[in-house]
């Protein structure tokens, strides 16, 4: 067993966050060293944490679409790496979704990062994911979105893929225009 098999099952036994979780501890990652792609998102839902499966949502669905992957291109770890900033299920808060644990991502994220060396292409979703992986800070999801050339082509921040984000959507069509086909061609570079 390798350094990263190791590290996986630690990741996938992690309990760290059991105390403040609803639903219990159920990590959800998709990782293997030989991933091209990463997707550095944000923390399951509900339905990824009874599936288990990663972006098994609508979200995932339109994420799918976004990359212009079939299912099993995208549930293929040695093509596309899934990583979010919290493992587990936080719960549903007033508005959606709680965010991720904040205790996760400085437990385990450096570390497996460091075994995803392969990866050329990082999607970086959220607002959680944009502030780690980005320093967005208090500039807006979609002001770092807009500037998505700065980082182009190893590094793209999109905003979150949820059908709830379709007001987002409408309001910035630049989005579909632009960054999708970019988005698309650059996916298919690396298949």
């Amino acid at each position: 067993m390798t350094d990263f098999d190791e590290l996986l099952l630690r990741v996938r036994a992690c309990t760290l966050c059991a105390p403040h979780l609803p639903n219990g501890p159920r990590p959800v990652v998709q990782l293997h060293p030989e991933a091209r792609i990463l997707v550095a998102g944000q923390a399951p839902g509900r339905r990824v944490h009874e599936s288990g499966v990663p972006f098994d949502d609508p979200s995932g669905d339109r994420l799918r679409d976004w990359l212009g992957l079939g299912r099993e291109q995208f549930y293929d770890p040695t093509v596309l790496a899934i990583l979010p900033m919290g493992f587990c299920y936080p719960g549903t808060g007033t508005s959606g979704d709680l965010p991720p644990r904040p205790e996760c991502a400085p437990a385990w994220r450096e570390e497996l990062l460091q075994h995803l060396s392969a990866v050329q292409l990082t999607l970086v979703i959220g607002r959680y994911a944009l502030d780690w992986h980005l320093g967005a800070g208090s500039r807006t999801v979609t002001d770092v979105v807009r500037s998505w050339r700065d980082q182009w082509p190893d590094v793209l921040p999109l905003p979150h893929p949820s059908p709830r984000n379709q007001r987002w959507m409408k309001k910035n069509p630049w989005f579909e225009e632009e960054v999708l086909p970019a988005l698309r061609e650059r996916v298919a570079e690396l298949l």
